[in-house]
This record gives C-alpha cells, structure tokens and sequence, in this order.
C-alpha cells in the first residue's frame, strides 16, 4: 500500500467477515483524510450492525470519525444483549430464514418473514416502516442506511441461529400465542369453529384447538407437538439461565 495508513484490529468475532486479517486479526488500510472511520470498516468487510465500539488509539470515538495517518483502531463486536431503544422489539427475516422465522414465532415472537426474494431496497424499506430489526446473513442489504437496524445471522444451521438470536436480543419468549404460518395472534377456538380444517382421525382423538385471527389456521397438540415442545423448553431454560 502506499500513502498513509491506520492499523485496523478486529475482535475475533468480526474476522469471519475480514479474510485478509484472519492469520494475525488485524490489517492496514490507508487513510485517505475523508472517509469516515464507519465507512473504512465497511469496505473491509464489517457491517456496522455488527460494530459494538470503534476504538481509536484508547479512546473510544463514533463511526463519523475522520481517521489521521499512523492511528491504531479496535473494532469491537456488538455487546449482549444489545438494546434497541424506540420501539417494541420485533424482526424482518429474508426468505433464507424460513426455519428460523417459525421457530421465533413458535415462541411468541413478532416476526415477519418474506417467503419470497423481494429484494433488499424492499426489505430495508420495511425494517424502516415497521421498525423491525432485519435478520439476515446477506451484508449487502446489512450495510443500507435506511435499515431501521439489524444483525448478521452468522450459522447457516437452525439450532445454532435461534440460541443466538436470543442471547444477541433477549426477546420477551410467550410460546404458543402466535401463528407459525403468517405471525398472526392465536385465540382459543372450539371444535366446531375449525372442523373444516380436521381431518376425521383429528377429529376424534382432539378436543383443544387454537386458530390464528389473521389467517384461520387451526393448531393443535398433533404429531410433531412433542418436537415443538422441546424447542420451546430448550428456549426458555436458555432464556432463565441468562436472566
């Protein structure tokens, strides 16, 4: 390189998204007198959703920093839980995050899903109308400003996504009261009330049913109840332990 240049340090959470500083968790990279410090950490790879603290020379500065030659920089991850001030707590998941979004709303949490690729100036259009934190693992659409804000799903694995959703947010868990299908809120409902939806063997063998009041999907405590059930159980052990 040639120029003037800072030395940049990332936390070793970040270095998934640094390849070049991988070896020693740090790189340099010039400093050209205008661009912010926020924006130099983002064309090496980082998505500020994912930057707790830029730290500069022992100080801790904001991302509009206009970094100086010879500066040494610490790129801190983002704290847990981290807090997001200004509205209830809810999520945005692209379509690559079906599983994921069930199992959010299995617990109770509001979640919107896209089961289809609109795009990423749609999705962060709607983060920022329905200030709802975007859960992706695609940094491109991570790094649009209008977002109302957002977060890096770093394991393509379901078992591994939805503990570390909680621990990164800690959202308020109230299991069984939301629709796995559409996010709707879910009424206690009778037997007459979804029969359409029963087959006959359902029908005789079940007596408690629940029906989601956005789209009429019936649920009950069926064949796969007892594998919900312990998703449920393992969110909420995992949630008091952290309490």
């Amino acid at each position: 390189m040639n120029g003037p240049e800072i030395h940049v340090e990332f936390a070793p959470e970040l270095l998934v998204f640094v390849p070049r500083a991988r070896t020693t968790g740090a790189t340099r990279t010039p400093a050209d007198g205008v661009s912010s410090l926020g924006h130099v950490v983002e064309s090496l790879g980082v998505p500020l959703t994912e930057v707790g603290a830029l730290v500069v020379d022992g100080r801790e500065v904001p991302f509009s920093h206009l970094p100086a030659a010879g500066e040494s920089v610490a790129v801190h991850p983002v704290a847990h839980p981290q807090r997001v001030p200004g509205a209830p707590l809810r999520f945005l998941l692209d379509v690559h995050l079906g599983t994921l979004a069930r199992r959010l709303r299995l617990l109770g949490v509001d979640t919107a899903y896209e089961a289809t690729d609109i795009g990423d100036p749609a999705l962060a259009a709607r983060s920022a109308a329905e200030k709802r934190v975007m859960l992706s693992r695609d940094r491109g659409l991570l790094r649009r400003r209008e977002l109302w804000a957002g977060a890096f799903v770093y394991s393509t694995g379901p078992d591994e996504q939805l503990p570390y959703v909680l621990d990164r947010f800690r959202p308020e868990l109230r299991p069984w009261t939301r629709c796995t299908a559409c996010n709707g809120l879910l009424r206690a409902a009778t037997k007459d009330e979804v029969a359409d939806q029963l087959k006959s063997g359902t029908h005789r063998s079940y007596d408690v049913f629940a029906q989601c009041a956005d789209c009429g999907r019936a649920y009950w405590r069926g064949a796969h109840h007892d594998q919900l059930e312990a998703i449920v159980e393992r969110a909420l052990s995992r949630v008091a332990q952290e309490n």
